[in-house]
């Protein structure tokens, strides 16, 4: 058979890497993982004056199936819930853990939950910058505790 142009492929012509702007000045593999996001269950969290909740839907995409983890233990005072793409909310996560055990190994003190989700953040938008790299698929909602109290922090592919 005859093969289709390599353009005709893709959506666009600007879809084939994330440094490539359309004319509307639009990032579609940005808003490729925005969009997994929105397609993945729904994750919540709730926070008082002393703790902070996660919860998430656990539903299997089919009866043959098993049903996915939707929510992680990061440390002792940290957790996060997704909506997404498992494959890379388990990239996140282990990158979390680390930088947990690294900051508790270098100051015996738990990394601020401010200070880590501000990494992540980071780590995503960085992804957004090489050609390279692919946006990651997932939105967190990390819960945790340190010296000022509970929080909740929502993350997204495009890093904000």
């Amino acid at each position: 058979g005859i093969n289709p142009p390599v353009s005709a492929m893709f959506r666009n012509q600007y879809d084939t890497d994330v440094t490539t702007w359309s004319p509307q000045g639009r990032l579609h593999q940005v808003e490729y993982a925005m969009e997994a996001v929105k397609q993945g269950s729904a994750a919540v969290g709730v926070r008082s004056n002393t703790h902070a909740v996660l919860t998430t839907l656990k539903r299997a995409s089919s009866d043959l199936s098993d049903f996915q983890k939707k929510i992680f233990h990061i440390d002792e005072h940290l957790g996060i819930a997704i909506a997404g793409l498992s494959s890379d909310a388990r990239v996140l996560s282990r990158y979390m853990r680390t930088e947990c055990l690294n900051h508790r190994f270098v100051y015996d003190t738990a990394l601020p939950v401010g200070r880590l989700v501000s990494q992540i953040g980071d780590k995503s938008q960085a992804c957004t910058q090489g050609s390279w790299l692919r946006p990651y698929g997932v939105g967190l909602l990390v819960a945790g505790y340190d010296q000022t109290g509970p929080h909740i922090y929502q993350t997204c592919p495009s890093g904000n």
